[in-house]
C-alpha cells in the first residue's frame, strides 16, 4: 500500500473530467477538503454529483483562461492538482488555436495564481505524446522527439513553463506523463472519445468497432488508479530530490491495439456472450498518432516510490465491470 495525502485542503482543477472525479474520489477518502474548477466543456456533472452536498466540498464553475477564476481557486489551497486541459490528438488538430489557450494558455494562469497565493506545490498532467517521432523504447523522461501533434506541443510548453516557474519563483512542480490512461467515468462518446470506453459502448450495443491502422500499434495502456497512487505520491513526497522533475506514470507493459480489444471483448463476454463473435472493422491510421509507445516507469519508481498496482488485464476487468453497470 502507497503512501497517501491526508488531511489537507487541495485544488483540483477538471474535476469533473474522467481523471479528474477519481482523483476527487480518492481524496475524499483521506479525509481531505476538496474545491473543484471544471467549466464543464468536457467534464461531466454526473462524475461529481455524489460529492457536491458533502461540506469538503467546493465546486467552482469557471475557465482556467480567466486569471480571476484561477485566483479564486487556489486561495487557502495547500496543493494543486492540474487536470484540465482539452486532449486529444485529433481534437487539437482540428483546432489548434483553442487547445494552445487551455492547455498552454490556461496552465500559465494557474501556475501564476498559485504562485501569488503562495500555494506549496503544484501537481500536473503531462504527456505521453510529448516523446513525440522519438522511436526509442521503452521512453526514457530526458529523451524526447519532434511533436507530432499541436496537442503534443502544447504538453511540452507546460512542462517548460512549470520548470521556468520552479526556477524563478520558487514553487514546488511535479509532472506526470500519462500514458493511455482508462478506466470508471471515461467518457465513451463523442468525435474524441478515448478508444477504450468506446469499444466497450459499441460492443455493449453490438456495432463492430473501427480501428484505426492494421491493430498493431503499440499502447502502455494504464489503468487509473495507477494515476490516482502517482499524484499521491507525488503530493506526499518530502524527498527535495522528487521535486521539480517529470515522471512517466504507465505500467512498464506494450499492447496492441489488436490484442487490447480481445481483452475488452473477453471481459464484456463475462457478462453477454455475444459479444464473443463480433469481429473489428480496420480503417485508415490517424494523423498525429505515435505508433508504438512503451514507458521506462524506473525514475518514478525511485523518486516516488511508483509501482503500477494494476496491469491492462486486472484494470479492464474492472472498467468493463463499471461500464455494464452504469451504462
Amino acid at each position: 500500500m502507497y503512501q497517501k495525502l491526508k488531511g489537507k485542503k487541495v485544488l483540483i482543477t477538471g474535476g469533473a473530467g474522467f481523471i479528474g472525479s477519481n482523483l476527487v474520489a480518492s481524496m475524499f477518502k483521506e479525509g481531505n477538503y476538496v474545491v473543484c474548477l471544471d467549466n464543464f466543456s468536457t467534464g461531466k456533472r454526473k462524475n461529481i454529483e455524489e460529492f457536491l452536498n458533502n461540506r469538503n466540498f467546493r465546486l467552482i464553475e469557471g475557465d482556467i483562461r480567466d486569471l480571476q477564476v484561477c485566483r479564486e481557486a487556489v486561495k487557502g489551497i495547500d496543493i494543486v492538482f492540474h487536470q484540465a486541459a482539452l486532449g486529444s490528438v485529433p481534437r487539437s488538430i482540428a483546432d489548434p488555436v483553442t487547445a494552445t489557450d487551455v492547455n498552454v494558455g490556461g496552465f500559465v494562469k494557474m501556475l501564476f495564481a498559485s504562485k501569488e497565493e503562495g500555494v506549496k506545490r503544484f501537481i500536473y498532467a503531462a504527456s505521453s505524446s510529448t516523446y513525440g517521432d522519438n522511436s526509442d523504447l521503452p521512453k526514457v523522461e530526458e529523451k524526447i522527439g519532434m511533436p507530432l501533434s499541436p496537442y503534443a506541443v502544447t504538453k511540452y510548453a507546460d512542462e517548460l513553463f512549470a520548470g521556468v516557474f520552479s526556477s524563478v519563483y520558487g514553487i514546488e512542480v511535479i509532472g506526470l506523463r500519462y500514458f493511455n490512461v482508462f478506466g470508471p467515468k471515461q467518457d465513451p462518446e463523442g468525435a474524441y472519445a478515448a478508444v477504450i470506453p468506446k469499444f466497450i459502448l459499441q460492443l455493449i450495443r453490438h456495432e463492430r468497432p473501427v480501428i484505426n491502422g492494421d491493430g498493431t500499434i503499440s499502447r502502455d495502456f494504464t489503468f487509473v488508479e495507477n494515476v490516482i497512487q502517482a499524484n499521491h505520491l507525488a503530493a506526499v513526497t518530502d524527498n527535495s530530490g522528487a521535486l521539480n522533475k517529470v515522471y512517466n506514470v504507465a505500467c512498464g507493459e506494450s499492447t496492441t491495439i489488436n490484442r487490447m480489444y480481445e481483452i475488452i471483448r473477453e471481459e464484456l463476454g463475462r457478462y453477454d456472450s455475444g459479444v464473443l463473435n463480433i469481429a473489428p472493422v480496420y480503417g485508415p491510421e490517424r494523423k498525429g498518432d505515435i505508433r508504438y509507445s512503451l514507458a521506462s516507469i524506473e525514475k518514478a519508481s525511485k523518486w516516488l516510490g511508483y509501482k503500477p498496482t494494476h496491469y491492462i488485464k486486472e484494470g479492464m476487468k474492472e472498467t468493463v465491470s463499471w461500464f455494464v453497470k452504469n451504462l
